[in-house]
């Protein structure tokens, strides 16, 4: 007897995608009806500048499986990721971008991966879509998140994923300004997978993660997320405090060969202090990072916030 089709919940956050949500659900439909089991799509409004919202509302009109979360200012595709995830309702939760270059054809495939053995199963493309300078930046943000996650995984990682919803329990209690969905999954498991998926090139528009962004997310995964930068910082001291005892056993050694008493030159002085200075400022640069995170929890500011709800009563806001 065949086993029954699991019950599936498919978030997408959308910021100002209002002219392909249209094109994004009609080719999703058929995916999910074709799966077999109950579904439904929740789409998360990160407070768009266009006519998103609108358009998710007529959209949800005719389409019963069909919800929407509307934030209430713009926190970012993470918060609004973890919105629509504590709001989801069935077995499994897939997240997937709003541009249709995560095919959503690829959602079986991702389904046969999880399996019984996984418990997360990154769809990573088999040829990035983006930029050089984009792609760059998504090479770091993997690096940050290896870090984080203390996984060899992290190197697939991709906003195409599929996951237990009951994994949502190990952080069902998180609490912060910054967030990673993906170093959050840590948190309950560490049964994760990828495969590569076909990436299509970007139907319209340009990405909402610039340059910049993709780096302070990295930064902010470094910092929230990990003791990396701490453990660098000491590693930074240790290696020029050795730096500076080689240097004074040469001004010693210097003075009982040939009599001088301090080694010839300021500019060779002035690059040791300099070097040594540097390396202070790093290290209490890194330390307040950590300390500005403590602030920001202490402050109690909400991962997010819901202004407005399409169909069944979404997560109260966290």
């Amino acid at each position: 007897m065949a086993e029954p089709s699991p019950s599936l919940s498919v978030v997408i956050p959308v910021y100002n995608s209002a002219t392909i949500l249209p094109a994004l659900l009609d080719r999703l439909a058929p995916v999910l009806e074709g799966l077999g089991g109950t579904f439904e799509v929740i789409l998360v409004d990160d407070r768009s500048r266009d006519e998103s919202w609108r358009v998710i509302e007529e959209l949800a009109a005719d389409r019963p499986w069909l919800r929407g979360l509307r934030m209430m200012r713009n926190f970012g595709q993470h918060n609004a990721l973890l919105a629509g995830i504590r709001a989801a309702r069935h077995e499994l939760i897939v997240t997937m971008d709003d541009d249709l270059q995560n095919p959503p054809e690829e959602i079986g495939r991702l389904l046969e991966a999880l399996g019984t053995d996984n418990d997360v199963v990154y769809g990573y493309p088999e040829t990035e879509q983006h930029g050089l300078f984009r792609d760059l930046a998504s090479v770091v943000t993997k690096f940050a998140l290896q870090s984080a996650m203390g996984s060899e995984t992290a190197r697939h990682s991709s906003a195409f994923r599929v996951f237990r919803t009951s994994l949502r329990d190990a952080f069902a209690d998180f609490r912060g300004q910054f967030v990673s969905i993906d170093v959050l999954l840590t948190w309950g498991t560490t049964r994760f997978d990828a495969i590569q998926v076909r990436h299509d090139p970007r139907r319209e528009g340009v990405s909402n993660y610039t340059l910049r962004k993709l780096i302070t997310h990295a930064l902010n995964m470094l910092t929230g997320f990990s003791v990396f930068p701490l453990q660098l910082a000491s590693l930074t001291g240790f290696a020029l405090t050795l730096f500076g005892l080689a240097v004074l056993a040469f001004v010693v050694i210097r003075y009982l060969l040939q009599g001088s008493g301090t080694a010839p030159g300021f500019p060779f002085l002035a690059s040791i202090i300099a070097i040594f200075s540097g390396a202070q400022l790093f290290a209490l640069g890194i330390m307040g990072e950590y300390l500005a995170r403590m602030h920001f929890r202490m402050m109690a500011r909400p991962t997010y916030a819901i202004a407005e709800h399409l169909g069944t009563e979404p997560a109260q806001p966290r």
